[in-house]
C-alpha cells in the first residue's frame, strides 16, 4: 500500500502578518472614530439638556415676576376695596347701633393696638366708643369662617389689653363684609357677634340672639 505523503504546515508570512495587523488597526481605528463620535453625542446632549435648563429656569422666574406683579396688583385692589367697604360701613353705623340702643360718641379706623416694645398686638378697623362700651368692628371684602375665628382672638388680645389699662369698659364686636359667607355669619351669629351687611348704599345689622361681651 503506498503511504500518504502530507504536505508540511507553512508558517505565516511577512504579508499574512502585515495584513492581519492593518485589519486589527483599522478595526482599532473604527473603533475609536465610534468612541469619538458617541462622545460628541453625549456633549451635544449634555449641552442642550443644559440649554434647555436655562430657558425652563428662565420661564420659571418670568412667570414668578409676572405671579409676583400680579399679587401685588390684586393686593392693591383688595387694599381699596377694604378702604371703601370701610368707608361705607363707617358711614352710616352709628345711626344703625343708635337705633339698637348704643350710643356712640366716636368712631375712628385703622387703630393699631401696640405693647410697651411698640409690637402691634392688634389692628382695629373701625372703633365705636362711648363711657360703657367698646364696639370693634372687622371689615372683610369677602368675610369666612376663619376671619371670624381670627376676630374672636382679637377680641380676646384687646380684653387683655384693656384690663393691663384699667379700662373697665364692655367690649362687643362686629363682623362686616362686601360678601359674607353663609357659615361665617351663622358662626358670628352664634358667638354672640353683630354681622352687618351692605344691600345697598346703608348697612344692615344682623342681631345675635345673645350679645357676648369681652
Amino acid at each position: 500500500m503506498a503511504e500518504t505523503v502530507r504536505e508540511p504546515q507553512r508558517g505565516l508570512s511577512f504579508e499574512d502578518v502585515w495584513a492581519m495587523f492593518q485589519e486589527t488597526d483599522r478595526k482599532f481605528q473604527e473603533t475609536d472614530r465610534r468612541i469619538q463620535e458617541t462622545d460628541r453625542l453625549i456633549q451635544q446632549t449634555q449641552l442642550e439638556i443644559r440649554e434647555a435648563q436655562q430657558e425652563t429656569t428662565r420661564k420659571m422666574q418670568e412667570t414668578d415676576r409676572k405671579m409676583k406683579e400680579t399679587d401685588r396688583q390684586i393686593g392693591r385692589l383688595g387694599s381699596r376695596l377694604g378702604d371703601l367697604i370701610e368707608h361705607l360701613t363707617a358711614s352710616n353705623l352709628l345711626d344703625q347701633f343708635k337705633a339698637l340702643g348704643y350710643v356712640f360718641t366716636r368712631i375712628s379706623r385703622n387703630n393699631k393696638i401696640k405693647d410697651p416694645g411698640n409690637r402691634i398686638l392688634a389692628e382695629i378697623d373701625i372703633f365705636l366708643e362711648n363711657g360703657e362700651y367698646a364696639m370693634v368692628v372687622e371689615v372683610k371684602s369677602l368675610l369666612t369662617l376663619m376671619d371670624v375665628k381670627e376676630h374672636i382672638k382679637r377680641m380676646e388680645t384687646l380684653r387683655r389689653y384693656a384690663d393691663v389699662h384699667k379700662d373697665e369698659r364692655k367690649y362687643v364686636s362686629s363682623v362686616s363684609g362686601a360678601l359674607i359667607e353663609e357659615e361665617a355669619r351663622n358662626f358670628a351669629l352664634e358667638k354672640g357677634i353683630y354681622v352687618i351687611e351692605h344691600p345697598g348704599e346703608t348697612v344692615e345689622i344682623l342681631v345675635p340672639k345673645t350679645v357676648r361681651t369681652w
